[in-house]
């Protein structure tokens, strides 16, 4: 018995191997680089010195570029919130349609996925670009909800349609009407589905760099526009890796209070 536990132990430590190796040599080791050059400044053209200083981040926090961050996260937060207001009644209607049509409608939603994302995008701006519409706050935020949408729809579906319809049944036949079973029943039993569709929405769209780059006006820059330019144009390695660690931070308190609000629900 233990001869085939330390085997079965052996066998699960080699086939992880290579995806660890993979994880840590590509993902965690490049994030580390870019983590200590937010500590350092330009030596010069080409190089950076690891210093150990915070001046990055206490120019992270100047009122400019704190404007440009909670306009990105009103942006972010807006562009949740209408995904939910109409990815919601879209994955209720497809929990609810026959299983023939589910499919197809499945596909409908998922078809954007099988598209480059900067086709998708220049296709839009030939669809806003008659109406007068392009460059401006609104082409960034129709932009967004474009693309973040299936995020939000994929989740509620795979919730709804796991919902047990009894509840739905019993919850009518008690007297309750159909907005009441929505608000006490449908909507506590898809919450984690919200949870996680807010989450992954939210956090694609507080990076979002294409969208704004190629939609948005003068006005509509965005945090990742700004990183992209130190990166870039400013060739300020160190202030664009703390602005972009700035949003990590964001980005992992956000998956830490999606945590606690999952613990928090009742079972």
């Amino acid at each position: 018995m233990a001869s085939a536990q330390l085997q079965s132990r052996a066998a699960f430590s080699v086939s992880l191997g290579p995806p660890l190796f993979w994880l840590a040599a590509f993902f965690l080791v490049p994030l580390g680089i870019v983590w200590l050059y937010s500590f350092g400044h330009n030596a010069n053209l080409t190089d950076v010195a690891i210093t150990g200083t915070l001046s990055n981040y206490a120019r992270a926090v100047e009122p400019l570029y704190l404007a440009i961050l909670f306009k990105s996260l009103w942006f972010a937060a807006l562009t949740t919130l209408l995904c939910l207001v109409i990815g919601f009644p879209m994955a209720l209607g497809i929990a609810f349609t026959k299983a023939r049509l589910k499919l197809w409608l499945l596909i409908a939603i998922m078809l954007p996925f099988w598209t480059n994302m900067l086709i998708r995008t220049y296709a839009l701006m030939a669809v806003l670009r008659p109406f007068d519409l392009l460059h401006s706050n609104f082409a960034v935020m129709f932009g967004l909800v474009y693309v973040e949408l299936p995020f939000m729809v994929l989740p509620l579906y795979a919730t709804l349609d796991r919902m047990d319809r009894s509840l739905l049944e019993a919850s009518l036949d008690l007297g309750a009407g159909h907005f009441t079973t929505f608000r006490r029943v449908v909507i506590p039993l898809a919450m984690p589905g919200i949870l996680s569709g807010i989450l992954i929405t939210f956090i694609p769209s507080l990076g979002s760099y294409l969208t704004p780059d190629l939609l948005g006006g003068p006005d509509s820059q965005m945090i990742a526009n700004v990183i992209e330019g130190q990166f870039k144009e400013a060739n300020n390695w160190p202030f664009g890796a703390a602005l972009s660690f700035l949003l990590m931070y964001l980005t992992f308190f956000a998956i830490a209070a999606r945590s606690a609000l999952t613990r928090k629900r009742p079972v």
